[in-house]
């Protein structure tokens, strides 16, 4: 975590020494101990809460994503099954338009015969 080599620690040792005094050194050690302990902890307790918070932002992405592109496949299914459905029922409407422009001649031809048979003078016997 810090850089320090030994020539630091003697330093801090001897200044501490200098500073505190022989009989109050040991207890001054263990709480400046006893302090760092818990600041190692609670850091180590929020860099543990900060990954998992990440994490769960990572996977809300990816589970974000991975609606769009299902959304995307259901859209695109969707529309290919309503352009069958239109080619089928075109393709159904095609007979029957068929079949009535069939019933629609037949129905012009009698009418024409018809009109035909009229305009000849009636046959003498």
């Amino acid at each position: 975590m810090f850089d320090i080599g030994f020539a630091e620690i003697l330093l801090i040792g001897v200044v501490g020494l200098l500073v505190v005094g022989p009989e109050q050194l040991p207890g001054a050690v263990r709480t400046t101990m006893a302090w760092i302990n818990r600041f190692r902890r609670s850091f180590d307790q929020i860099r543990t809460e900060v990954r998992r918070e990440l994490h769960n932002d990572e996977v809300m992405q990816k589970l974000r994503e991975e609606s769009r592109q299902l959304e995307r496949q259901v859209r695109d299914t969707t529309r290919a099954v309503d352009e069958e459905l239109r080619a089928i029922e075109s393709l159904e409407a095609a007979p029957a338009l068929a079949a009535d422009d069939r019933n629609a001649e037949n129905k012009a031809d009698i009418s024409s015969s018809a009109v035909d048979q009229s305009e000849k003078p009636p046959a003498s016997v």
